[in-house]
């Protein structure tokens, strides 16, 4: 169920991009300098990857999304697990990469797929977060899940740049029994951004 709702994230980014770049005008893609790779690891090893759905759930969540104003996406979704400290935990990550303009404004909109996903509800409304030092700013909202009778609690960030975006979902039996509230979305943005400066590689 978490990996539904985060990956119906990328289905909004490369349409939002694209939407946003007749907005944006004319003019020149960036250059490709970027991508977004799945590594075996992210945190520092804490979460271990279980299965790379680039090729499968991406590909299926950007069909009829692709737009010729967004330049060569290529879908990356992945969904890591982790037993430390909180066996059960899991971290989803799911976007693209390509050239794409405005970017700030894809990333404002691109948590609206997640919210759209069945059984997911939005609960804190996405605002953005710049963490200190880091210079760069993510947006990030609280879902809740229902399954049956039993309702969890899923923080979502996401962030965008000239050459990638993506969103990161991040379930831990603690978070999941927490009120929506009391969910620290300053930590879940460090975290983000950690996976990002993970996963965002130089081309060549």
């Amino acid at each position: 169920m978490v990996i539904g709702i985060v990956v119906g994230s990328v289905v909004v980014f490369g349409s939002v991009v694209a939407v946003v770049s007749v907005a944006a005008g004319g003019g020149g893609f960036p250059e490709a300098k970027y991508r977004l790779t799945v590594p075996k690891t992210v945190l520092d090893g804490k979460y271990a990857l279980v299965q790379d759905l680039s090729d499968t759930g991406g590909e299926q969540a950007l069909k009829g999304s692709h737009d010729a104003r967004i330049r060569d996406p290529k879908p990356v979704v992945a969904q890591y697990s982790s037993d430390s400290p909180d066996p059960g935990s899991a971290l989803v990550i799911s976007g693209m990469y390509g050239r794409f303009k405005d970017p700030e404004g894809a990333r404002k909109k691109m948590l609206a797929g997640a919210e759209d996903a069945e059984g997911a509800s939005l609960a804190v409304p996405a605002r953005d977060i710049t963490p200190a030092g880091s210079g760069i700013t993510v947006s990030c909202e609280v879902l809740t899940m229902k399954k049956g009778s039993v309702k969890s609690t899923l923080p979502m960030c996401a962030w965008a740049d000239e050459n990638t975006g993506a969103s990161v979902g991040i379930f831990t039996p603690e978070i999941a029994r927490q009120q929506p509230g009391a969910v620290d979305l300053a930590k879940i943005a460090e975290i983000t951004l950690k996976v990002r400066a993970e996963s965002r590689q130089p081309i060549g």
